[in-house]
């Protein structure tokens, strides 16, 4: 809304309007919102959904909620990080989620961290800012921001 240049950006010369949501149709013909185009993580040429990880990580007994980002590697270009909210009461470690998913998911998909957090950045709306978390996992983990960003 009264933003020429991030309409621009998103309305093609034929006037589709590309809204970054990444979808899939089911065997009925319907379609299913997966993520977005702007928190897929590439890790060594390899495209991996957030949300998938994370509808997988919601089955896992401990677990109350979970964001999973990207964070850049020098080797692999970007590493997935699972920041998780445990129920009250519950422990796990990171070894544990990490077999969790290895178990249920494809290997390339296994976050190498693992991060426990007692809440996630929001918006005065209650959205969760997965862009703050990214920066607050390069910061923990001692991670150094690529040139490009």
């Amino acid at each position: 809304y009264k933003m020429p240049e991030a309409t621009a950006q998103v309305i093609d010369k034929d006037g589709w309007l590309h809204t970054g949501d990444l979808g899939m149709k089911d065997e009925q013909g319907y379609y299913r919102i997966t993520g977005r185009l702007k928190d897929m993580i590439i890790r060594g040429g390899e495209n991996i959904y957030p949300r998938e990880i994370e509808e997988f990580l919601y089955t896992h007994p401990a677990i109350s909620d979970v964001q999973v980002v990207g964070v850049p590697d020098h080797k692999y270009g970007e590493e997935v990080l699972a920041c998780i909210i445990l129920k009250k009461g519950a422990t796990a470690t990171e070894e544990e989620i990490q077999q969790y998913v290895r178990e249920g998911l494809s290997k390339h998909k296994t976050p190498r961290y693992v991060r426990f957090v007692d809440s996630f950045p929001m918006t005065a709306s209650g959205k969760i800012q997965k862009y703050k978390l990214r920066e607050w996992g390069i910061e923990v983990l001692g991670l150094k921001q690529p040139d490009n960003e």
